[in-house]
C-alpha cells in the first residue's frame, strides 16, 4: 500500500521558518524527503538553516520575506515557483504578538499583529492557491494543501493580546471559507491550533506568573515538545489527509477542552 504520509519530492513552502514551529517543521519536512522553501524576515538565520539542511542532501530554497508586505509575498511565491519548484504545500506559520494591557494598545500595535497573522496568511494562501488552481490536474494525488497555523487563542480568550486572539480567530474562520471555495480546484485548506510550545515568542512568558498559570491549566501537565506537531503536519501535507479540508486540528495537551 505504500506510506500515505509520504511527502518525498513535494515542494513545501514554510513561512516563519527562522525559529520556533516553522524552523522545526522545515527540518522535519526536509528529513522526510520534501523539497523545502523556507521564508522569514531574518535572512541570516534562513541561510544558516539552509546550509545545515543542505549538508544532508536536502533540497532547500531560502528566501527573505516579511509576510506583512503583500507585494513581497507575491514576488516570493513567484520566485519559489520559477527558480525552485511548483508549490504543493504551503505552511502559513509566520506570526507575531503584542502583550500589554488592553487600554495601552495603540492602533499601530493592533494593525501590525493583524498584518502578519491574518493579512499575511491570506495573501500567501491566495497567491499559492491561484497557482495550484492552474495546475489542479497535476497536483499530488491528495491535491494541494494549505496549512494555516492558528492557536488555541482562537478558541479560548487570553488577556493582554487583543490583536493576537482576533487575528488567530479570523484565520481559523478564513481557513474554513477558503476550504469551501477551493475544493473544486483540488486544494485542501486546514489549520492546526497549537497550545503551548516553547519558542522564542514564549520562552520568557512561561517563567512569568501568567505563564506558570497557563502551564497549570494544561491537563497533560507540560508544554509540548517540538516534534509533537509532526503527526498533524504530515497528515495534512500528505495524501493521508486527502479527504480532510476545512478542519482544525488542536494540538494543545487538552487546554481547549479544559474548563
Amino acid at each position: 500500500m505504500g506510506n500515505p504520509f509520504d511527502v518525498r519530492g513535494r515542494c513545501i513552502l514554510v513561512t516563519g521558518a527562522s525559529s520556533g514551529i516553522g524552523h522545526h517543521a522545515a527540518r522535519m519536512f526536509a528529513a522526510a524527503g520534501a523539497k523545502v522553501a523556507i521564508a522569514a524576515r531574518r535572512a541570516d538565520r534562513l541561510e544558516a538553516l539552509a546550509k545545515d539542511l543542505g549538508k544532508s542532501g536536502a533540497a532547500v530554497f531560502p528566501i527573505a520575506l516579511d509576510v506583512a508586505d503583500a507585494d513581497a509575498c507575491e514576488r516570493a511565491i513567484d520566485r519559489v515557483e520559477r527558480e525552485f519548484h511548483p508549490i504543493d504545500v504551503l505552511l502559513n506559520n509566520a506570526g507575531t504578538t503584542m502583550s500589554k494591557p488592553i487600554l495601552e494598545h495603540t492602533a499601530e500595535d493592533f494593525q501590525r499583529v493583524v498584518d502578519v497573522n491574518l493579512n499575511g496568511a491570506w495573501v500567501m494562501a491566495q497567491g499559492v492557491a491561484k497557482r495550484m488552481a492552474t495546475r489542479k490536474d497535476r497536483l499530488p494525488k491528495g491535491g494541494g494543501s494549505i496549512i494555516n497555523i492558528t492557536s488555541v487563542a482562537a478558541i479560548r480568550t487570553m488577556i493582554r493580546t487583543p490583536a493576537y486572539v482576533s487575528s488567530k480567530a479570523g484565520l481559523a474562520h478564513l481557513t474554513r471559507m477558503m476550504a469551501m471555495e477551493l475544493a473544486p480546484y483540488r486544494v485542501r485548506v486546514n489549520s492546526i491550533a497549537p497550545g503551548l510550545f516553547i519558542t522564542e515568542l514564549s520562552k520568557d512568558y512561561v517563567h512569568t506568573d501568567r505563564g506558570k498559570a497557563m502551564l497549570a491549566k494544561i491537563p497533560m501537565g507540560r508544554p509540548a515538545a517540538d516534534d509533537e506537531m509532526d503527526g498533524a503536519l504530515l497528515l495534512l501535507a500528505s495524501d493521508a489527509g486527502s479527504y480532510i479540508t476545512g478542519a482544525e486540528i488542536i494540538v494543545d495537551g487538552g487546554v481547549a477542552s479544559a474548563r
